[in-house]
């Protein structure tokens, strides 16, 4: 014989309880596994210090580059781009990009945001949104040690060097400036031009201050000079650096903004401090 038993209304009420319990907690899960795979990937060069550069030593400052095993990135952008990701709650993946490449990588969608002391020129803002600025800085030179323009405290005591800077670089485009320059082809990288002014084969390299500050504190032949008596002509943009996005990103860049918002100068300034004593140990 078959015997059908009909549920209490409190057994039925105490189910119904059951399974919404197990939906809320289902839906929880689901939420948490989406926000954990919720990626934010930060392109740079990791060979611009005191900003950005590699390093085979994890540390609390430290940050593993995509796709190279036991290779890590750590800089001033590297402490920006942490705290973004945090505030963002978002997972940071950070890519080692060649400076000329990082633009392109964003707008094919390979990389997220820019964080790479780049300055926001308005050629650059043709093809990329910028957020507000996150570092503030100067421009100087570069000479060696034994050089003749050590004691040069403005722009016309530099006439008829030979200067050098940066490819694709705002410090590229200032030299011009320079009277009677000898403008010598741009190089790709840091290294390359601390080497040509240390083997003279240029008198001179222009860059910003906290790029300056790392060349000099890791190598003893070269020398910063400021120029305090009259420099170079510079717009807003040419002493400011700020994150690149892609046009479309636009609520990304009120999320940033929003972070940036957050950060003091102070603690900005700290952050740079300590990038250039990690750099120079």
């Amino acid at each position: 014989m078959l015997f059908l038993f009909k549920k209490s209304k409190k057994e039925e009420e105490r189910m119904r309880k059951i399974l919404s319990l197990f939906a809320v907690l289902a839906s929880i899960i689901v939420l948490a596994a989406c926000s954990s795979d919720r990626v934010l990937v930060v392109g740079l060069e990791a060979a611009y210090a005191p900003f950005n550069w590699s390093t085979p030593t994890k540390t609390e400052f430290t940050h593993e580059l995509d796709g190279q095993p036991g290779v890590y990135v750590d800089g001033f952008d590297v402490q920006m781009a942490k705290e973004i990701a945090k505030q963002l709650d978002r997972r940071l993946v950070i890519k080692a990009i060649d400076w000329e490449g990082l633009i392109p990588a964003l707008n094919s969608n390979q990389i997220d945001l820019i964080i790479a002391g780049m300055s926001p020129t308005e050629e650059r803002k043709e093809n990329v949104a910028f957020s507000e600025e996150y570092y503030r800085s100067e421009v100087v030179m570069v000479v060696h040690a034994q050089s003749d323009y050590l004691d040069a405290t403005k722009l016309s005591d530099f006439s008829g060097v030979r200067a050098v800077a940066q490819t694709g670089t705002i410090y590229d485009d200032l030299i011009d400036q320079i009277p009677s320059v000898i403008h010598q082809e741009s190089l790709a990288t840091y290294s390359a031009l601390a080497t040509a002014v240390t083997s003279r084969s240029a008198d001179v390299l222009v860059a910003e201050l906290p790029v300056a500050q790392s060349l000099v504190a890791l190598n003893n032949q070269l020398r910063m000079v400021r120029l305090t008596d009259g420099g170079f002509d510079t717009l807003e943009e040419d002493v400011t650096v700020a994150i690149a996005l892609r046009k479309s990103d636009t609520t990304l860049l009120d999320e940033v903004n929003a972070v940036l918002a957050t950060i003091s100068i102070e603690t900005r300034n700290a952050w740079m401090a300590s990038a250039l004593e990690r750099q120079d140990a």
